[in-house]
């Protein structure tokens, strides 16, 4: 992997980005070449390695796109990426800062499982989650021959580990605050943004289209300077449904940064970080604090804690609320809530809300993921049970007290219905 690697994707800021509190983000470093854990030994098993394994079989091929997409459409169409996820961001916090900027974003499609981040006139730039070891990166040349090969590069970790990523290989959305005066076009720091902080401090470098009504976001603002001297949004930044004032939106192929494709990916980016810290913390417990195949008292108590640090997220309970509608203008959120699973009265945990909050039914749809059923059995088992406590109603205290009846019921109705593997307890309740 070139260099582009070390700030692939979604990580917009430098490592050392602000975040949000909490104690999962105190641990800066898991050592991924732990014997329970090897990561840069065990061949990944993430969409982007699959997909190289075809290729090299010869069981698919890529075709080449015109207009300067190259491999880019293939490659979703491989991953089964949808084109309407596209978001664009143009502040220059990538290691590809001199093809960056308002006229020539960067495009980032993603999946459950997979991301491509697309630059005109650079590397495509790729993430996979393996189930168990969490997030891959990898690039591939634009020039690349007729036999495509992503290259794969540890080096990444250097930004793509540390307290933004709960000190495992993961992912980050970030924002950097604008200024309404000046003219500078550094980036200054950056802050990791998910469902918990306010619209008005979220996507700061970002195109933003979608109506948000009079809750004012930070996108759209080409006007990017140092936060030391921070400011609002901008005139004409806000609700716009149209790019084409901002650049030449024909070169990408959706004209759209749609606004619930970005707080889908926010969410999603900590969920999946959090499966994989925990995934790597029970497995090293196990490797070396177990007796008999069962955890030690400070062992377990560990892991659970750190569950109980997840369970809210999976919750939604500190989710920032909308005060009013929001609205996409791609087809993004009818797509990503078709994907389902639905249960008899046809309700699914990808159904969106987008007025009060994200989704109708507050339980992460990251549930269903392939890392989330990989965690180990201790981790899966207390999760389940946690789950159950919480949704039919025995556990009423905080952080989960904002739940309503409706809400618990309807979500524990949903995944008792959709979802496999679930313990005999949680199928009696």
């Amino acid at each position: 992997m070139k260099e582009v690697g070390r700030t692939l994707l979604v990580a917009l800021g430098a490592a050392g980005a602000v975040l949000v509190g909490a104690a999962l983000e105190d641990i800066f470093y898991v050592p991924p070449d732990h014997p329970a854990i090897q990561y840069a030994e065990r061949p990944s098993r993430d969409p982007v390695a699959l997909l190289q394994q075809r290729l090299d079989s010869g069981q698919v091929k890529l075709d080449r796109a015109p207009n300067g997409w190259g491999y880019l459409p293939a490659i979703l169409k491989q991953l089964g990426i949808s084109v309407d996820s596209q978001v664009l961001v143009f502040s220059k916090t990538s290691i590809q800062t001199e093809h960056i900027g308002p006229a020539t974003p960067r495009a980032i499609y993603f999946s459950d499982n997979a991301s491509v981040g697309f630059v005109r006139d650079g590397m495509l730039e790729l993430s996979g989650v393996d189930p168990e070891q969490g997030v891959f990166f990898y690039t591939l040349d634009p020039e690349a021959a007729e036999h495509p090969r992503f290259g794969r590069d540890d080096s990444c970790l250097r930004c793509h580990q540390g307290p933004p990523t709960l000190g495992v290989p993961g992912l980050m959305v970030s924002s950097i605050r604008p200024q309404t005066e000046g003219s500078g076009e550094g980036h200054g720091s950056s802050y990791v943004t998910d469902d918990r902080v306010s619209l008005a401090d979220r996507w700061g470098g970002w195109y933003v289209t979608g109506t948000t009504g009079s809750q004012a976001h930070l996108g759209n603002n080409t006007n990017l300077v140092d936060p030391v001297h921070p400011g609002g949004p901008m005139e004409g930044t806000q609700n716009i449904t149209n790019l084409s004032k901002f650049f030449d939106t024909s070169r990408y192929l959706a004209p759209t940064s749609d606004v619930v494709a970005l707080m889908t990916l926010e969410h999603q980016v900590r969920m999946t970080n959090l499966i994989t810290r925990i995934g790597w913390d029970a497995r090293i417990a196990l490797h070396d604090q177990s007796h008999g195949g069962k955890l030690d008292d400070d062992a377990r108590q560990k892991i659970d804690g750190e569950i109980e640090e997840m369970l809210p997220y999976m919750l939604f309970a500190g989710e920032a609320p909308l005060s009013g509608p929001v609205a996409g203008v791609s087809s993004f959120a009818r797509t990503f809530a078709a994907r389902g699973p639905r249960d008899r009265k046809g309700r699914s945990l990808r159904d969106f809300d987008l007025r009060t909050r994200l989704f109708k039914y507050p339980l992460s749809y990251m549930i269903y993921s392939d890392a989330f059923d990989a965690m180990p059995g201790i981790v899966r088992d207390r999760v389940y049970q946690r789950l159950y406590e919480i949704l039919s109603g025995k556990d009423q205290n905080k952080p989960f007290d904002r739940l309503s009846a409706e809400d618990r019921r309807a979500i524990f109705e949903i995944v008792g219905e959709t979802k496999h593997n679930l313990p005999p307890y949680w199928r009696a309740g």
